[in-house]
């Protein structure tokens, strides 16, 4: 059979309850959610659970709200004999998969968001930064538009995410000049998102050497299968790599695209997308049709997705049998 490959998200589609229904449903999946209430010193759970959209939608509270019920739906499939060959998460998912490749402590990886979050946060003032999404056209004429949009404020592409999608970012007069040029240069869509912080670009430097010196005092270990990082889209297997990696994820963009064709190059043929949401999975479509894929967020969608990979093998190795007869 072909490689598989973890994807960990750095959103959701709803905050609201997200993840509930697995705390409440399995052990394993209680416990990572009540270490994480441990490691942040506040109910985090309860947040998830039974915090409104405006709490969740704070970033410093999305990111390890997201971290948890991913790294929990990760157990319940490392208990089920599933585990990758690959692994990566876009943005804030990058620290989940470092958890799975037991490259960082759980707990670590929870302060670390919280922080993040509340430094992207507190980087910009309200209002002076944004982001928004533009759909129908190629990157190449995005970073075009961009460069003709800035008009000497910052701004370019935050999360170069399929073939004809990309998320810009930076300050909100020059992020509202490129919807309008991108408009004018024949999008589909070009509109504005409604973001706490104009992530992954140059504005986020104060958050960058904020978290720099909280990475510096944690522990990173060697992993223990190969990360595809956002900033280069290249495989790496030391601790130190993940952590410089992101260091400069912080100000630079999200190349998902190519990390997801970087991962098909090195053999994977089943991207498992393991967190709330089915945005990552979504994306993979819209980059290789070729591809399987599937998305794991809740008991449902897991034996879903377990079973999909279960026929996958089976499959494969129909094939193989029949290829050496």
């Amino acid at each position: 059979m072909g490689k598989i490959a973890f994807l960990f998200p750095g959103q959701a589609s709803q905050y609201s309850g997200m993840g509930r229904e697995i705390y409440e449903r399995f052990p394993t999946a209680k416990a990572v959610f009540d270490n994480a209430d441990a490691a942040v010193g506040f109910p985090l759970s309860k947040l998830c659970f039974e915090g409104s959209e405006d709490d969740l939608k704070l970033t410093e509270n999305t990111q390890p709200a997201i971290l948890a019920v991913s790294v929990a739906v990760y157990r319940l499939l490392t208990e089920r004999d599933t585990m990758p060959d690959y692994v990566a998460g876009h943005s804030l998912g990058e620290y989940s998969a470092l958890v799975a490749a037991d490259s960082l402590e759980f707990a670590d990886a929870v302060r670390l968001v919280r922080n993040r979050g509340r430094y992207m946060q507190e980087a910009v003032p309200a209002g002076e930064g944004g982001m928004a999404a533009i759909l129908g056209l190629a990157p190449g004429l995005v970073v075009e538009i961009c460069k003709r949009a800035a008009d000497g404020e910052v701004l370019g592409p935050a999360n170069l995410n399929a073939p004809q999608q990309t998320v810009v970012s930076g300050s909100a007069v020059a992020v509202k000049r490129a919807v309008e040029l991108a408009s004018q240069s024949g999008a589909k869509r070009a509109v504005l998102l409604p973001v706490s912080a104009p992530f992954h670009c140059e504005l986020m430097k104060p958050a960058e050497k904020r978290l720099e010196a909280d990475l510096q005092r944690t522990k990173f270990c060697d992993l223990k299968f190969p990360l595809v990082t956002n900033v280069d889209a290249e495989a790496i297997t030391s601790g130190e790599e993940a952590r410089a990696a992101l260091v400069r994820q912080v100000c630079q963009p999200v190349r998902w695209e190519e990390s997801v064709r970087e991962m098909i190059r090195l053999g994977v043929t089943f991207f498992l997308e393991v967190g709330p949401g089915r945005v990552l999975s979504g994306l993979v479509r819209q980059i290789d049709r070729s591809v399987r894929v599937a998305n794991a967020e809740d008991e449902e969608s897991l034996t879903a997705a377990l079973e999909k990979l279960a026929r996958e093998r089976t499959a494969d190795g129909e094939a193989e049998a029949e290829a050496e007869a």
